[in-house]
């Protein structure tokens, strides 16, 4: 998330696209409502969404689409922005890659709907095709000083700005009417009104949850609504920004810390056992990889990280530990769902699960819990019993032909321990124990920490256990009652010798001699002479530092003091913010080339002619530490670095390899779909990841009349993710008991079927009941020139717990209805887009 979530106050629009944010987040939707409540120049509030939301009904424009065409309306939306002449030109051609001359052999088909490198294969063995794209030609053309060419001119046909002008010529109004389902004129209100941001001085937001990133093409449908804001001038600006909503208090301290596969603690990716064999094999294809970014300190992220993992054991000679790291293999998927379908062919024998409730939550679980089905073992710790461990009991399984021995664990909730959230907008919260945990339940790092001494126990024991140095040189000297805060120094990283805690990540070191848990974390937890305002020449300021040290010892997560310094929604001395306590990411973008801002209400950064004068700390060089007295540096020269976290410094219009599916965002249809690609003559996006080894792994084909209605997943206010803590709660159950679907009443006439009756929802994977909640939320939509119906369905619900089941007992979960289908470049699944019948149960 670029900005924080209280900036959304300083917005003049705001768009809200797969969030229902007034339900769901209901203190973030605080700040929109301070927005447009606001008595000179309230803002606009436009929602785009498959239902009439809580949300919806309290925006100013509302348009109702289909379900998986984000990309068709995005796409425009810069269509128009580009034929009304809605740019922000200074901010556009300055700070992205607009000008780059794009490589001569790049190109898009839209005959075939793949761009240029597409191969298509057959796998002899497997009879199954393979698509591929050869990324060569997604580059731009160099000078000889590896420096991409440029047209300032913005005239040449091959510079990035008229390649995306050509490609996003076929996204129409009359597009948008045909694929999405609105109508031309409720299209041209949006566009008019969000793209009027574009003036200097405006800014706009963009508000999304899973509503966008649970498709096959999720990544690409948040990357064209960031173009959007590169040329409306909206990155770095006050109000402006790209805002992940996420789904609960820590998702984004989650995917800080690496939950996900691909990456390690601070976003470095996991090392590759092929193509990164040693320490300076990695660092050399990841300098190579970002050239010119700010992530060409990796050697010292990683030397830190690795120091923090192994201490005394990690050296030069055995590259800091990195020997000892495992690494992924080329060819091999090992996200969620490939996880299940490798527990299912038996490759996989164990399972942990913490914190997740996957027979409810992950996709397709029908197939999930087939796969809990073969494994030897599983350990679950949790707050509640609930049906991941419980999956030998759901309905239609048969417990005697299953053999997996359950362990189930009592854990402690967050409110009997301390610690940190990191919440949407990556600021970092303490939180405090109010509570003992209850029995013999304990914090999960209680639980790990545990485990790891006795693992170590074991393989120091048994001289030839496999990766044994791996495990016995872990540095972890917490013992079995883990004290929160100590994580966080290590987190926060120190100097190996003294033990001193690190001002910040500048002072990281390749050699060794630092040790940091998470590099973007670093400066959380600073010593007394680092601590923010201690050395204030001010006496006044730096007495109130010193106060404010001597209450945290230094933990910045504690502070909570709610000032807003200079009136932008900065709060800069409210707890910490990654990375450095910077509250919006490249605001270099907030100013104007010559470093004045684009409006003095929204003034964050300023160069007043000697120096910069700043609210929130630059997002650029504002100084030159490398100089004598630590100089001032002019804006021209941060002009043209606005975004140190990429390549060049630009913000991308054109992206590169890094992006599986495409330089450009191109509209596909969800992998179920009632109707016809009109975009390209590509159906699905090609890189999607679709899995097929599991006999539950089916998917309708193109129009199935089996399943003629469009479904999707949403959650509710009562209840929380899937359903563990709140299903146990009766007040909650009382409030929302059962699992429904939502319908029009177009719909509920034609299937004979009235408000509060029980039906069944069946897709080609499944069926589950729900009690029908038949609505104007919904209405039936033209696709096409043809009545589509879309119905939508909470994903909480289980069979443990208060909540009922249907008559025919055959549910308990909105995913046994969806696909194992993902992301081409996370693997996320597609669960806002599949095709369903319903019938009375």
């Amino acid at each position: 998330m670029t900005n924080q979530v209280q900036d959304v106050k300083m917005s003049d629009c705001i768009m809200i696209c797969g969030s229902n944010a007034a339900e769901n987040h209901p203190i973030t939707f605080k700040w929109v409502e301070q927005a447009m409540n606001r008595a000179e120049d309230p803002a606009k509030l436009i929602v785009v969404d498959p239902r009439f939301t809580r949300t919806a009904s309290k925006a100013d424009i509302f348009a109702q689409t289909r379900p998986g065409t984000d990309i068709a309306f995005f796409g425009a939306l810069i269509k128009y922005a580009i034929d009304n002449n809605m740019v922000n030109w200074d901010y556009l051609k300055t700070y992205t890659n607009a000008s780059f001359l794009a490589n001569p052999g790049f190109g898009f088909d839209p005959k075939t709907g793949v761009y240029s490198g597409f191969s298509e294969t057959t796998d002899p063995k497997t009879g199954k095709k393979k698509k591929k794209y050869d990324t060569a030609t997604w580059s731009f053309q160099m000078g000889a000083d590896g420096k991409p060419l440029k047209d300032p001119t913005l005239t040449n046909p091959q510079c990035v700005w008229n390649q995306m002008v050509n490609h996003y010529s076929r996204y129409t109004p009359e597009k948008v009417e045909q694929i999405c389902g609105i109508p031309k004129a409720k299209f041209e209100e949006i566009a008019k009104a969000y793209c009027s941001t574009y003036e200097n001085g405006k800014s706009g937001v963009l508000m999304y949850a899973m509503g966008l990133t649970q498709h096959t093409y999720g990544t690409q449908n948040i990357r064209t609504f960031a173009m959007l804001q590169l040329i409306l001038g909206n990155i770095g600006m006050p109000g402006g920004g790209i805002d992940a909503l996420r789904g609960c208090a820590n998702v984004q301290g989650s995917t800080d810390f690496a939950l996900l596969f691909h990456i390690w603690p601070g976003y470095n990716p996991t090392p590759n056992s092929a193509k990164n064999p040693t320490l300076d094999a990695y660092n050399a294809a990841r300098l190579k990889a970002v050239g010119s970014a700010y992530w060409s300190n990796t050697p010292k992220f990683m030397a830190s990280y690795l120091k923090a993992q192994y201490g005394d054991s990690a050296t030069a000679e055995n590259q800091f530990g990195y020997v000892w790291v495992p690494r992924i293999k080329d060819g091999v998927n090992y996200s969620h769902i490939a996880l299940f379908e490798a527990m299912e062919k038996g490759d996989v024998k164990g399972l942990f699960v913490v914190g997740q409730n996957p027979a409810v939550g992950g996709p397709n679980s029908n197939q999930e819990t087939a796969a809990m089905d073969k494994l030897d073992w599983m350990v679950v710790s949790e707050i509640f019993n609930h049906e991941t461990p419980n999956f030998w009991r759901r309905p239609g399984a048969d417990p005697g032909k299953i053999k997996t021995e359950v362990f189930l664990l009592p854990a402690a909730a967050c409110g009997e321990y301390e610690g940190t959230f990191s919440n949407t907008g990556r600021v970092v919260q303490w939180f405090y124990k109010s509570a003992e945990p209850k029995g013999e339940a304990k914090k999960d790092v209680d639980f790990f920490s545990l485990l790891q001494q006795k693992l170590v126990e074991l393989y120091k024991a048994d001289a030839k256990a496999p990766n044994r140095e791996s495990v016995v040189n872990l540095y972890w000297p917490y013992g079995d009652d883990v004290n929160m805060e100590a994580v966080l120094a290590e987190i926060n990283g120190f100097n190996w010798a003294t033990k001193k805690r690190l001002k910040n990540f500048t002072v990281l070191a390749a050699d060794g001699s630092t040790a940091c848990g998470n590099w973007i974390m670093s400066g959380v937890y600073p010593e007394e002479p680092d601590y923010p305002g201690i050395t204030d020449p001010d006496p006044a300021k730096a007495a109130a530092a010193k106060a404010s040290f001597a209450k945290t010892k230094g933990n910045l997560a504690k502070r909570h003091n709610n000032e807003d310094t200079g009136n932008v929604a900065i709060y800069p001395k409210w707890c910490w913010c990654w990375p450095v306590n910077r509250r919006i990411i490249y605001n270099r973008g907030s100013a104007d080339p010559a470093g004045q801002p684009w409006n003095p209400k929204k003034n964050i950064e300023q160069w007043n002619g000697t120096k910069w004068v700043s609210v929130d700390v630059p997002d650029f060089k504002a100084t030159d530490p490398a100089l004598p007295g630590n100089p001032p540096v002019a804006p021209a020269v941060s002009a043209a670095n606005p975004f140190i976290m990429l390549n060049f410094g630009m913000g991308q219009l054109f992206s590169l390899a890094s992006v599986a599916d495409g330089p450009f965002p191109e509209h596909y249809e969800p992998i179920e779909s009632l109707f016809k690609n009109e975009m390209n003559g590509m159906q699905n996006d090609p890189m999607a990841k679709i899995f097929s080894d599991s006999p539950n792994d089916k998917l309708a084909p193109l129009g199935d009349k089996k399943y003629p209605i469009i479904a999707g997943t949403s959650r509710v206010t009562e209840h929380f993710q899937s359903g563990t803590m709140t299903r146990n709660m009766p007040w909650l159950v009382e409030m929302q008991p059962n699992m429904f679907v939502e319908m029009s009443k177009d719909l509920a006439d034609r299937k004979g079927i009235s408000n509060g009756d029980w039906v069944k929802v069946t897709s080609i994977r499944g069926e589950t009941e729900a009690v029908a909640v038949v609505t104007d939320r919904i209405q039936v939509l033209e696709v096409s020139g043809q009545k589509t119906d879309v119905v939508n369905m909470p994903y909480h619900f289980g069979y443990m717990g208060y909540c009922t089941g249907g008559p025919n007992d055959i549910s308990y979960a909105a995913n046994q209805l969806t696909p194992n289908v993902g992301d081409a470049n996370t693997t996320i699944p597609e669960s806002k887009a599949f095709i369903v019948d319903i019938e009375k149960a």
